[in-house]
């Protein structure tokens, strides 16, 4: 009698398929040999790179743009001095007003950033004066400026 139960199921409930426990499961990677990628269920090697990213990888993905990060600050601080230098000449070309606080605060500072170029050049007119030797130090400031650049980020 029971197989004649066992038959009545099966025609009622169609032909059974064998139970296969690795269809539709998928097991962590690195586990076994028949691991398989989390997102697409294909097999990988317990010896594949590709389901882990490297430590080193990364770390040199952080160092990248920690080195970045330090050339970007100097070449805006170079780029800085290169512009209060260059606002300062163009206040003393143009016979900007001295007690101005703007242009005075200028002033101050390119003294401040031009210090051993304030008299290589000694030209008659004042204005050439400052021209050429904050011009010079402008020069100066921003050409290291850029080869230190370039050499923090050849350093990564």
């Amino acid at each position: 009698m029971a197989d004649h139960r066992a038959d009545d199921t099966d025609r009622t409930m169609g032909a059974r398929e064998p139970v296969r426990p690795d269809l539709g499961r998928t097991e962590p990677a690195g586990t076994g040999t028949t691991a398989r990628h989390a997102m697409t269920g294909t097999r990988l090697d317990p010896g594949d790179s590709r389901s882990r990213r490297p430590f080193a990888a990364s770390a040199a993905a952080a160092r990248k743009r920690t080195v970045n990060l330090i050339a970007a600050v100097i070449s805006i601080v170079t780029t800085v001095v290169v512009l209060v230098l260059a606002f300062h000449i163009l206040f003393v070309v143009f016979d900007a007003n001295t007690g101005n606080d703007l242009v005075h605060w200028f002033g101050a500072r390119a003294d401040e950033l031009a210090w051993q170029f304030k008299d290589v050049f000694q030209p008659d007119n004042a204005k050439v004066d400052v021209a050429v030797n904050y011009g010079l130090a402008a020069l100066v400031y921003l050409v290291i400026g850029r080869i230190v650049v370039a050499l923090v980020r050849r350093a990564a």
